[in-house]
């Protein structure tokens, strides 16, 4: 957890934004995989956490705004809970840490809300995205499951964006930590990789140090011989000479902040000669998005400069032709490169991503596209001094989207087709770090980890850490 004071101004900055009502705080509840007690690991929901900090199950907030009261529903450990659990601090003092005195049975949360709604009192509350927020809402709105969402609250949405979009110095350093973690699973990777092992073995090596070092990871790690399926979980395949192996992995630590870092490698010392030519690619796209990383900049135009520079290297490789800014323009580059370029990154690796893209991404003035290759970015807006984000350019040879827009008749003017054939079972190669904006540019967060592909190959062939 962070100190008392930091909760309490996240907290009074929250109340100015909203100005008036009730603001509600869901937290999580743990959840059964197969019987009460087997519970899946908990993970407190992200912005219970910003604003009060507290990992724990079965606990709910109420920020009273008109009556400068601010509430933790929950009750302390029953006996049996002590019994399996053990005892740790009470609820009180748990709550005091992060300077809320003010403590009510998690049973009285309903009827607070109740007794509010008949008082016409705003009620103030984020996107349910769990069963029990649906519940807990509907009993305490009086309202069907299935209408929760209809209440749910812009200002706060807002407000919150606002707030947990600047990282401060404390947030920066839990995430450079987690980041840190994340370089060491990736260097795990890339020395344990081996003909004749299973992406099983590699996603175990590097889970292990996310658990051994932090709380757990922040996503399921990505460990695929087959980059080209952008999120690709299945690990029965078996790596052999020739492969590329895609590690997109990510830590998180202890309070719960995410790292994110994609890196993509040879099964074999070296990349083959194809293989090296599209890794520098998407090599030149990253860096040309870096360098262009600065507060004030649209980070649409991030991507698009990115989504160019994949363009002109394929054209300089002969896979696509004609004119750069027009390709860009029709979505050519769309074939190759489907993704967004990167996200904010915070308490959630897509940091949050459940108070919806556009609130978060996006303006009121800039609206999220819907269209292929676009509606996947999450970040669009421009960008500010305090942001983390990362930067994930990569090219993707997907078999079935290939046949599909050829089968269409697309991109005809810019594809060249036949020499695309011959990429079909190629895979896909995606390179990711994570930026703090600072007043001037940008800082790359945590230690150093092989980028280029001579980099890469350098350390395959003499596990020497640069």
């Amino acid at each position: 957890m962070f100190s008392k004071k930091e909760y309490l101004e996240r907290r009074e900055k929250l109340k100015q934004w909203v100005g008036s009502g009730l603001i509600l705080l869901l937290g999580n509840d743990e959840v059964g995989m197969n019987f009460k007690d087997n519970t899946y690991p908990f993970r407190q929901d992200s912005s219970f956490l910003y604003f009060f900090g507290l990992p724990s199950p079965g606990l709910n907030a109420i920020i009273n705004i008109d009556q400068n009261e601010t509430i933790i529903f929950g009750d302390n450990p029953s006996i049996d809970d002590v019994v399996f659990l053990g005892a740790g601090l009470s609820l009180e003092k748990k709550a005091a840490e992060v300077g809320v005195n003010y403590i009510k049975p998690q049973v009285s949360f309903v009827d607070y809300v109740n007794e509010a709604i008949k008082k016409n009192t705003q009620i103030h509350y984020l996107p349910p995205y769990r069963a029990e927020h649906l519940l807990k809402l509907s009993l305490a709105l009086g309202l069907p499951a299935s209408d929760a969402h209809k209440g749910v609250s812009v200002k706060l949405i807002k407000g919150i964006v606002k707030l947990r979009s600047i990282k401060s110095a404390a947030e920066v350093q839990e995430i450079e930590a987690a980041v840190n973690t994340t370089v060491a699973m990736q260097y795990k990777a890339m020395e344990a990789a081996r003909p004749g092992m299973y992406e099983a073995d590699l996603y175990g090596a590097v889970q292990q140090i996310a658990l051994a070092k932090g709380h757990n990871t922040s996503f399921p790690p990505i460990m695929t011989i087959n980059g080209q399926i952008l999120h690709n979980h299945y690990r029965r395949n078996m790596l052999k000479e020739g492969d590329m192996v895609l590690c997109d992995c990510g830590a998180e630590g202890y309070t719960h902040y995410a790292g994110d870092l994609t890196r993509t490698f040879p099964v074999a010392k070296k990349f083959t000669a194809k293989q090296k030519a599209i890794y520098d690619v998407v090599y030149n796209a990253y860096q040309a998005a870096v360098a262009m990383l600065v507060p004030g900049r649209q980070f649409m135009e991030v991507h698009l400069t990115a989504c160019r520079k994949i363009v002109e290297g394929l054209i300089e490789l002969g896979l696509m032709k004609g004119d750069v800014e027009a390709a860009v323009a029709e979505g050519a580059h769309t074939l190759f490169f489907q993704c967004g370029l990167g996200h904010l990154l915070g308490l959630d690796v897509h940091d949050m991503e459940n108070l919806g893209e556009q609130y978060v991404g996006y303006t009121d003035g800039l609206k999220q596209r819907t269209d292929f290759g676009f509606k996947s970015l999450r970040l669009g807006r421009e960008l500010e001094e305090g942001m983390v984000l990362t930067v994930e350019p990569g090219i993707y040879f997907i078999p079935e989207l290939i046949a599909l827009r050829k089968g269409e008749g697309k991109f005809k003017a810019f594809v060249n087709y036949d020499v695309l054939n011959d990429y079909v079972d190629f895979g896909g190669i995606r390179i990711e770090d994570v930026f703090l904006i600072t007043a001037n540019g940008y800082r790359l967060l945590g230690n150093k980890l092989p980028t280029t592909s001579d980099e890469i190959e350098a350390f395959r062939a003499t596990g020497v850490r640069v």
